[in-house]
């Protein structure tokens, strides 16, 4: 995936978790509705990871082509 499609679906996720979130607000979520948010949640976390470690490896000199994502799991585990 490169710098623009990540970009492109960090604003995909963007866009479909502002229309859950206003959804929510409104008439609320479904159980569906409800687990599909946190998918949402979970990818844009991915992505934002991912565009991250694209951008330490092109500022170091390495390929930001060879950067893959990480699993939801290992993303998620992050300490803030």
């Amino acid at each position: 995936m490169t710098r623009d499609d990540t970009l492109a679906r960090i604003d995909d996720l963007i866009a479909e978790e502002k229309e859950l979130r206003a959804r929510a607000t409104g008439t609320g979520l479904d159980d569906d509705g409800r687990r599909r948010l946190t998918l949402v949640q979970q990818r844009l976390d991915q992505c934002w990871d991912l565009l991250r470690r694209r951008r330490a490896n092109a500022e170091f000199g390495a390929d930001p082509d060879q950067v893959t994502p990480r699993p939801i799991s290992e993303v998620e585990s992050y300490q803030q």
